[in-house]
């Protein structure tokens, strides 16, 4: 069986005390959907996305389907979400085929890797990460946060990345977009900053808990205004 993951950012202007007050709520308004594995509504970071200051007007919706006929159904008829993206002044979905993953968000790998036979050099290439930080670490690892944006800002290839994250300072993740997979190793591989900061992260075991996922991704709205009621 093929499993469709999505992503879904909601932009809001006017409606952003009622978006904030929405990540307690619909979450669990949701979360027995047909055909739905796994579900994540997250806050974003702020500036460039990797901040210690929230982004109070965007949020993030992660979704694991058993297929994209679930998945559409959910976006195109389920009256929840529809009225949450009504209150969104601009939202962008993007679909994604799990490739590899290793490690666990929340006690589980929530990303069945898909086999797929061929992959083009230029596939347009989508990459989680995830981790809950020991509370002991928290200062290390945030003093290490300009560098490591500073460095995937600047990287070749990379075409939108935002930090997300279900607990402000604790429970972090990033979604970044890249032009192919030779991007993605030329970036782990090449970059001083980012293979100093993985060294640290493993001698200093900042993490508790941590995920990383590669996707295809197959599609990408791009961000669509809606109006915003």
């Amino acid at each position: 069986m093929v499993s469709l993951t999505t992503i879904t950012f909601f932009k809001f202007q006017k409606n952003k005390p009622w978006a904030f007050a929405q990540m307690g709520l619909l979450q669990r308004k949701i979360k027995k959907t047909n055909g739905l594995f796994f579900l994540k509504l997250m806050g974003t970071g702020g500036g460039n996305g990797f901040s210690l200051q929230p982004d109070f007007g965007t949020y993030a919706l992660l979704a694991v389907w058993e297929s994209e006929n679930a998945a559409s159904n959910f976006f195109d008829k389920n009256e929840i979400i529809n009225r949450y993206k009504s209150k969104a002044f601009a939202t962008r979905t993007i679909k994604m085929l799990s490739l590899k993953s290793h490690g666990f968000w929340s006690g589980q790998n929530p990303f069945p890797e898909q086999k797929i036979s061929k992959i083009p050099k230029k596939m347009p290439v989508a990459v989680i990460t995830r981790a809950t930080l020991r509370l002991s670490r928290l200062i290390s690892f945030w003093k290490s946060v300009p560098a490591a944006s500073a460095a995937i800002e600047g990287a070749k290839g990379v075409k939108y990345f935002k930090g997300i994250g279900e607990w402000p300072f604790i429970q972090q993740a990033t979604l970044s977009l890249w032009d192919s997979f030779d991007s993605v190793k030329n970036f782990a591989y090449s970059s001083k900053i980012h293979t100093d900061i993985i060294k640290k992260t493993r001698k200093q075991k900042w993490y508790s808990e941590d995920l990383f996922a590669r996707f295809q991704v197959l599609s990408d709205t791009g961000f669509i205004h809606t109006n915003e009621d």
